[in-house]
């Protein structure tokens, strides 16, 4: 079985809040519960934003946490990223792309992919047709071997109205691509800052909550201006795979108040 810890959007700061909450807290909180109770887990991958504004201070910082987990902790980039600044504070794998964060982790459950969705100065993700090619590259290789993406932008609208403006806009050509291979399984989802689950061309997935904060309930009206975070408990997830079994539970390490201070 592969235990694997997945984080994301912790929109760390080092220095002061980002919307009330206290990315220091937060971030501390989700290593001790790792460490207490998921110190056995083999990898932990974080599926983008690491940081909420990308200078070389915040990515110093926020690796320094990471680099206290027994395990090895693999990053995404998401559209609050910048991909040079994340190369200089963490290590990423030999398979990753010269030009994008993007790589595959080969596991005793099947192969690991972690997507690039960034499309700099936007919110939206790209999946560019180098990065296209590059996946299908990566799929072709892999025969019958199961197959688990990660990404931060959702290639699909969730029913969220301010997040499905930002979902990656070349999404139906991934979807394309992907359904075509049997040997993915599972997609897995961050920057929604929500738990959603679905499937979609046959392809389950599943979106994580945020480390830091998150989005409040579905609202027709929502916009970034009226934006404010629901008053709701962090999660991080423990995802076990064991022969075509997928598990995912979602774990609350910390309450709702810790960390949290109304700006």
């Amino acid at each position: 079985m592969l235990k694997t810890i997945w984080m994301s959007d912790p929109h760390y700061v080092d220095e002061g809040h980002v919307l009330g909450h206290d990315p220091h807290i937060r971030t501390q909180a989700a290593i001790d519960y790792v460490m207490t109770h998921h110190s056995d887990a083999q990898h932990c991958i974080i599926s983008g934003d690491m940081v909420n504004d990308p200078t070389p201070e915040n990515y110093t910082a926020i690796a320094s946490y990471f680099k206290k987990l027994p395990m090895p902790v693999f990053p995404m980039v998401g559209n609050h990223d910048d991909r040079a600044l994340l190369r200089a504070s963490f290590a990423l794998p030999d398979t990753c792309m010269d030009d994008f964060i993007q790589y595959k982790i080969p596991t005793k459950a099947g192969v690991v992919i972690c997507l690039d969705t960034l499309d700099p100065g936007v919110s939206s993700g790209a999946f560019c047709a180098e990065r296209m090619a590059w996946l299908e590259g990566a799929l072709k290789a892999v025969a019958d071997t199961r197959v688990y993406l990660f990404m931060h932008h959702p290639p699909l609208s969730l029913g969220l109205p301010l997040q499905d403006a930002e979902k990656m806009v070349d999404g139906d050509a991934f979807l394309d691509l992907v359904s075509g291979y049997s040997c993915v399984k599972h997609m897995f989802i961050g920057h929604v800052h929500r738990a959603v689950s679905g499937t979609v061309r046959g392809i389950p997935y599943a979106t994580m909550r945020s480390l830091l904060f998150q989005a409040p309930a579905i609202q027709a009206d929502w916009t970034d201006e009226i934006f404010m975070p629901a008053k709701a408990a962090p999660h991080l997830g423990v995802l076990e795979m064991d022969g075509a079994d997928v598990r995912l539970q979602y774990a609350q390490f910390c309450a709702f108040e810790t960390g949290f201070a109304p700006e």
